[in-house]
């Protein structure tokens, strides 16, 4: 849709039927995707990659220069996934020469004022809360859910099916499955109601149980734990993403709220 109040830059690559509001500009080397709508005083800058059906509200910025004082110009991107919706005031960096792009998948809500900085990856079916602040390097994984104003801190991954609580500080990895709380933020059991709302069965719930069970309850240290799961408890998708995520952990996980001796 061809609107006359908002600004388009010519060689912008725009489908047919994405609805422009007034007020927006749309900078050069930008894509955006069929079906996509994108709100009064967004702007959509050099590097946005925007697919199929994406809502993006008043007053976003995609694709911005990142906040890093080693960016040095290089030609880089944003990708932001088909469905996805980018609420108020949402900012989002593109990437650096790290990564050379920024993600955000597919089917994700990235809720008003959350920030998403350069060379971040974020996988499909994420929810970010209101006011999130994810620093550069961040990797989260599909379905997982970082609550309103939480701080994530530069290179921290974040497992999919994960839950974060609001409010936190996230400054070592999150495993896949668990629910993260409290201060420090801290294990604080398996994601089962999310588990159970995405079709997980109970002999797949309580395999992950066993597995953080082990993990955190056991009183051995992660390389011991990882022996004794590999040794004790059947291969299967979910076991393999939690060993791999913790043997290729950079900052460390976070540690169990619970003692070993809790039930």
């Amino acid at each position: 849709m061809n609107q006359p109040l908002a600004y388009i830059h010519p060689e912008a690559k725009i489908a047919q039927n994405v609805v422009v509001e007034p007020f927006v500009t749309i900078h050069k080397n930008v894509e955006i995707g069929e079906g996509t709508w994108i709100g009064s005083n967004a702007v959509i800058m050099e590097g946005a990659r925007i697919g199929k059906n994406c809502k993006i509200f008043p007053g976003a910025v995609v694709s911005s220069v990142p906040q890093d004082l080693k960016f040095a110009g290089e030609v880089t991107t944003t990708h932001i996934g088909d469905n996805t919706v980018i609420r108020e005031f949402v900012t989002v960096s593109r990437g650096t020469i790290d990564k050379m792009k920024t993600v955000i998948g597919s089917n994700c809500l990235i809720m008003a004022y959350a920030h998403v900085a350069h060379d971040c990856i974020v996988g499909d079916y994420c929810i970010i809360g209101n006011a999130v602040q994810m620093a550069g390097h961040v990797e989260v994984g599909d379905h997982a859910i970082i609550s309103a104003t939480s701080a994530v801190h530069q290179f921290v991954k974040v497992g999919t099916h994960a839950f974060i609580s609001g409010g936190s500080k996230v400054l070592k990895d999150v495993p896949p499955y668990v629910k993260a709380a409290r201060e420090p933020l801290s294990y604080a059991g398996i994601n089962s109601v999310g588990l159970r709302r995405r079709g997980f069965i109970s002999e797949q719930i309580n395999e992950i149980q066993q597995l953080y069970r082990i993990l955190f309850m056991s009183g051995l240290n992660n390389t011991q734990a990882l022996d004794k799961i590999d040794i004790e408890l059947t291969p299967s998708k979910e076991r393999d993403e939690v060993t791999n995520f913790l043997r290729n952990s950079g900052r460390g996980i976070i540690k169990s709220y619970f003692s070993k001796d809790a039930d």
